[in-house]
């Protein structure tokens, strides 16, 4: 019997604020960083790896939210955590007194999703499968139990969801055939867009996308009009007008100014506009969106839990759904979102905008084509070009799109000497660089 044996958590924490990475109207000064998780196993090589993603000050809350979180998987027997997650999670999440902390969003749940993508990544490393084959071998059956339906029976059913997933059962072998055959999953980048950006480098890394084979490139906005005028001026300059542009305002906006600005953006063609306001203001988005129409609006990075989603898709306020995997509570509960998502014709076009998010959206996107949505019309998964050379199974984007993962995980496991470098405030970076994160 393997068993877990302990639960470790690093802050770590990474200066992207240095050379502007990130930056957008919202959050001009951005650390990417990792409350990062390990499971430890008394198998020897046998660990789960998981983290949620902040951008410096309050990580190290996250840190010991998480420690609370794991500490009941300490001492179980792997095979039982693994063999039932949807029982796993319905356990960790059973903490009457930290659930009185969210309840289901905030600190403590940013903490839930950091443990739970750690037993993910346990179960698939177990299985010696990636995330996205171990959850494309489960039956529509499994995938219903391990989905957090709770709170949405007024849309979606447990029965509903395992009609849904048996119908495109099936034939699932033969989407992954076509994604291999196609060289992966679509994507597109936000690496040539933050707000921070000289027109220079803009230009410059805007071309290089192009000549990368992107045909979806995003920009940020909403700090100034006439600045985002000139600079979305460049960006249609240098990538045409039969690439796909989008542009994401990161909240900054009231409902009357969101509408107004994107009079004076629509010359630009946008395909969507992203977090034109407060996330939480479910009827603020569907004013936005019948409005600015036929711009689309998208958001779901800081969308704090399933229920949200749900009112998000009653409402009709978004086109694009744009769920995180390290803000919703790991996979129980972006299944539910995926599957709501369906329901109501929307598509999902997952946020990775931070560090380790791609490495981990990669293996979500390719299970919906595959198990959920079977469709790639109007899909298309964020891609940053920071900070991967830190994770052990680093994403692969080849003429913008996702390799399929090939090693057993989630791709979460962050290389031990970039953790001790960057572990904030005592690792060697930190310790020396004399900057507040």
């Amino acid at each position: 019997m393997t068993r877990i044996t302990g639960i470790r958590t690093h802050d770590v924490r990474f200066p992207t604020s240095l050379s502007q990475d990130g930056s957008d109207a919202m959050n001009k000064e951005t650390d990417y960083s990792a409350a990062y998780v390990v499971l430890e196993t008394d198998e020897p090589g046998l660990a789960g790896h998981g983290f949620t993603f902040t951008i410096g000050r309050g990580n190290d809350l996250c840190c010991l939210a998480a420690e609370q979180r794991g500490r009941p998987l300490i001492g179980l027997d792997v095979d039982e955590v693994v063999g039932d997650l949807g029982r796993t999670y319905r356990d960790l999440g059973s903490d009457s007194q930290l659930r009185w902390l969210g309840p289901e969003k905030g600190v403590v749940h940013l903490a839930m999703a950091a443990v739970m993508n750690a037993v993910w990544d346990l179960a698939a490393r177990r299985a010696g499968k990636p995330l996205w084959r171990l959850l494309v071998d489960m039956t529509p059956e499994q995938l219903a139990d391990s989905a957090d339906l709770r709170y949405l029976s007024d849309v979606l059913t447990r029965d509903e969801a395992v009609a849904m997933l048996a119908e495109l059962a099936p034939t699932r072998e033969q989407r992954v055939a076509q994604l291999e055959a196609a060289g992966g999953y679509p994507c597109y980048t936000t690496s040539a867009g933050w707000l921070g950006y000289s027109d220079d480098k803009l230009r410059l890394l805007l071309r290089e996308a192009v000549d990368a084979g992107y045909r979806h490139v995003k920009l940020k906005v909403g700090a100034d009009l006439d600045d985002d005028v000139r600079r979305l001026t460049i960006a249609r300059e240098v990538i045409g007008w039969d690439a796909n542009l989008m542009i994401d305002a990161n909240q900054v906006w009231d409902v009357p100014e969101a509408i107004r600005w994107m009079e004076r953006l629509a010359e630009f063609r946008p395909m969507w506009i992203e977090e034109p306001t407060s996330p939480d203001d479910v009827l603020g988005h569907a004013a936005i969106r019948r409005a600015v129409a036929p711009i689309g609006v998208a958001t779901g990075e800081h969308g704090m839990n399933r229920v949200l989603f749900k009112q998000l898709f009653q409402a009709e306020a978004i086109d694009y759904c744009q769920l995180d995997s390290a803000r919703l509570a790991s996979v129980n509960e972006i299944l539910a979102v995926y599957l709501m998502a369906k329901r109501f014709g929307v598509p999902v076009c997952p946020h990775a905008g931070g560090v380790g998010l791609c490495e981990l959206v990669q293996h979500l996107s390719i299970f919906d084509f595959v198990a959920i949505s079977g469709t790639l019309d109007d899909r298309v998964t964020e891609y940053v070009d920071h900070l991967h050379e830190h994770f052990t199974d680093p994403t692969v984007v080849v003429d913008g799109r996702y390799r399929l993962p090939t090693a057993p995980g989630y791709s979460a496991r962050m290389h031990d000497a970039s953790v001790a470098r960057f572990t904030f405030p005592d690792g060697e970076y930190w310790a020396t660089a004399g900057l507040p994160a």
